[in-house]
């Protein structure tokens, strides 16, 4: 498993409760502007309309040896392939107060391309404020025992 991009604000903004491998539906210059690592997660989320699971907001840049007919937008809705019943599962989830699904990396299972999506559930502002605390703390640990030989 190759991983193409992670979401890191998405581990430091949400408390992952769950997480999904889904499918993704793209075209073809889609895909290898993918493989040549031109894709951002930053500002993406997923929503579920009509029972189809879709991510908007993921960028990926336009092939530019594609031609002049695969000029579709770069930020364009796109479906994510899961089964029904987990749809379902998600559906579910989502109603409840606070869960929202996010996007958390993407990454090559052979050679197809597939999305973890991510159920979460929003972190208050303390709780931002004791992960930054322990990732600190545990810094200043290793270099302390880096240093101390």
């Amino acid at each position: 498993m190759k991983i193409i991009t992670e979401n890191r604000e998405a581990r430091f903004e949400y408390f992952i409760e769950d997480s999904y491998e889904a499918g993704i539906n793209l075209d073809g210059g889609e895909v290898k502007s993918i493989r040549a690592g031109n894709v951002n997660l930053k500002d993406a989320y997923c929503s579920i309309y009509n029972g189809e699971l879709l991510v908007k907001g993921m960028h990926v840049a336009v092939y530019d040896k594609a031609g002049a007919y695969n000029t579709k937008d770069s930020r364009r809705e796109r479906r994510l392939l899961l089964h029904k019943s987990e749809i379902n599962r998600l559906i579910g989830k989502v109603n409840e107060k606070g869960y929202t699904l996010v996007p958390l990396k993407l990454y090559f299972k052979g050679s197809l391309i597939k999305m973890e999506v991510g159920l979460c559930k929003g972190k208050h502002t303390y709780d931002k404020k004791q992960s930054l605390k322990e990732r600190d703390l545990k810094r200043n640990m290793e270099r302390d025992i880096k240093n101390w030989g």
